[in-house]
């Protein structure tokens, strides 16, 4: 008797870039919790760390001084991204790292032809290969941010819930609109997510107010709270729901995800129009 063969159904692969010039607005937080979240529910993802900070790839458990070969080399040595991909330590989570060498890729690519297409081409060999490909980029409009937005299929803004929330978001939102225009028509706008909001500050719920009201639809209903073991779990290598699952901040982003999935219509999550809900006499969701 031969054996049937499963046939694996198809990745739905899909790239989405998170994008923000300014900076502490918790886009690398956003970046790793984000495709933890998604790993977490069984979605295939793949981190790529833009940033030549290489915050994600060490919040993911990597020290990005023994890393040999990282995006660097991809973009400006043609190394093929397969060749650099890494197992992270959460469940259906990879990661394409991120070394301080990045920094001077962009003056190495000016001359190159279709620069702005460079990061599109190595992700086109295996956007198949992943249901997520979440792209967390340095605090700037450079040309490796442009190219991440190239390579995207919609953009993700994070926005800090604070007084200067919408400085930048203008020049942002123009930047989106010319790659839209010259070199990624297909580019929308994933949503914007609201983070570090603190419920017991009148100005942080002005800001909310602001923002739902000036951008309506395209903000999520999900806002990230400030949250201890948000910024605790990096110094461990990990994202926040490896680190402690039932923490405000695990949930915050688990939230997002389903909200995501469902903008998407992708979810496969059992019960999918229940939120995921803390543990309220749990002291752990106190954090």
């Amino acid at each position: 008797m031969t054996k049937k063969k499963v046939e694996e159904k198809p990745r739905i692969g899909k790239i989405i870039t998170l994008a923000n010039q300014k900076g502490g607005v918790g886009k690398t937080t956003s970046a790793i919790n984000i495709a933890a979240s998604l790993a977490i529910l069984e979605y295939k993802t793949l981190l790529v760390d833009a940033d030549p900070q290489a915050n994600a790839t060490s919040g993911v458990g990597f020290d990005p001084k023994a890393i040999k070969t990282s995006l660097y080399e991809c973009l400006v040595n043609e190394v093929k991204i397969k060749d650099i991909i890494l197992e992270t330590e959460t469940p259906n989570l990879f990661l394409v790292p991120s070394h301080l060498d990045l920094v001077g890729a962009e003056i190495e690519l000016i001359n190159q032809p279709n620069r702005e297409r460079i990061i599109k081409g190595i992700l086109d060999d295996i956007r198949g290969d992943y249901d997520f490909i979440i792209i967390d980029c340095s605090p700037s409009l450079g040309l490796i941010t442009v190219n991440a937005l190239t390579a995207a299929d919609s953009v993700l803004i994070p926005v800090q819930c604070e007084y200067f929330a919408l400085e930048g978001l203008g020049k942002l939102l123009n930047t989106i609109k010319i790659v839209q225009t010259r070199l990624n028509t297909r580019l929308e706008i994933e949503g914007i997510v609201l983070t570090m909001f603190d419920p017991r500050l009148r100005l942080a719920n002005q800001v909310v107010d602001e923002i739902k009201r000036h951008f309506q639809n395209i903000v999520y209903d999900t806002i990230i709270h400030r949250n201890t073991r948000l910024g605790e779990a990096p110094s461990f290598g990990k994202p926040a729901i490896m680190y402690d699952a039932e923490s405000k901040g695990s949930i915050n982003y688990l939230n997002l995800v389903r909200e995501m999935l469902q903008r998407n219509n992708a979810t496969n999550i059992p019960g999918e129009d229940k939120e995921f809900n803390l543990v309220e006499d749990d002291p752990a969701t106190k954090n």
